[in-house]
């Protein structure tokens, strides 16, 4: 069995999708979907930046979505694929799991890129620049770092964000609460602790303003049953119905991500072949939590005609 996966936050960098683009009128249409449903030139952004334009959240989402959407279009329609029937579940790491739903065709394009725009803005809003912060936890697994989170909260918010893999955990919260718990990471037998250069605390309690306005954007949005079952962030399930996708959807705004727990699910549910679209980051995670699974990135031209052979 084979999962498609779609990356999240992080996977932006300037120049992306340009070769691609270069390479396939496939892509291009793609990116002149998103650009016109966003009334904005973002594959200009992509492709030549600045990085701290691109960087911001309103302009990464969508920019990581159409990069990943493109990918899986040029193999889909120069390829001859159909996702149906090359994969049993899709997934998506936070903002990735809207990648997913359009990649299953449970929401179309421009609704896509028009929700994570939206998503981007809501989140950058919903604390003030300066109050919330993240860290990455390296050596950590979830119940060393639950409790690192605990002992730093100090009746501040401090939670665990991503559950990435078995060494790799991120924290989110008030800015004071994850500089106390970075300070106190050897004291929790936790080799380092990185905070991370983001402008907002997501998937805590504090993005709960995010999450109402999505809530809102998302009970007017069509969204359908995907082709395949997408395995839902926050409950690390498989999930079909529309209803209740938009509801994991609000939930994953300030809930937590589960990656290696739906890793791990879809191992146990039978997949041995995970493929991640328009990133590289996924994969290796992918292979830390189920090293017994192949796991590819798929990038370049080269990267899809190489996994056309092996489908």
């Amino acid at each position: 069995m084979r999962a498609f996966l779609f990356p999240g936050q992080g996977s932006q960098s300037v120049g992306m999708g340009a070769a691609l683009a270069d390479a396939s009128p496939v892509a291009r249409r793609v990116f002149e979907e998103v650009n016109d449903a966003l009334g904005q030139d973002l594959f200009r952004l992509m492709r030549e930046g600045p990085e701290d334009q691109l960087t911001l959240t309103e302009n990464a989402q969508p920019a990581i979505m159409a990069n990943a959407i493109a990918t899986l279009r040029v193999l889909e329609q120069e390829g001859g694929v159909r996702l149906a029937e090359k994969a049993d579940f899709v997934a998506g790491h936070s903002l990735g799991e809207y990648s997913a739903l359009c990649a299953a065709g449970a929401l179309d394009l421009a609704t896509t890129a028009k929700l994570l725009k939206l998503r981007g803005q809501a989140m950058q809003a919903a604390t003030p620049v300066g109050t919330g912060a993240m860290a990455a936890l390296l050596g950590a697994d979830i119940d060393k770092a639950q409790a690192l989170a605990d002992a730093a909260a100090q009746g501040d918010v401090c939670t665990v964000a991503n559950d990435n893999d078995p060494g790799q955990v991120v924290i989110s919260g008030h800015k004071a609460a994850i500089e106390r718990a970075v300070a106190l990471v050897k004291d929790h037998d936790i080799k380092r602790g990185v905070l991370l250069p983001v402008s907002a605390p997501f998937h805590c309690p504090l993005m709960q303003p995010a999450a109402d306005a999505m809530a809102e954007a998302l009970a007017g949005a069509a969204l359908s049953a995907p082709l395949v079952p997408v395995y839902a962030n926050v409950t690390a399930a498989p999930v079909a119905d529309a209803d209740t996708i938009k509801r994991l959807l609000v939930e994953q705004v300030t809930g937590r991500v589960r990656w290696r727990e739906s890793v791990l699910a879809m191992f146990a549910a039978g997949v041995t072949d995970y493929v991640e679209f328009g990133g590289k980051v996924l994969a290796p995670m992918v292979k830390r939590s189920a090293p017994e699974a192949t796991a590819t990135s798929i990038i370049s031209m080269d990267d899809i005609d190489a996994l056309l052979k092996t489908l």
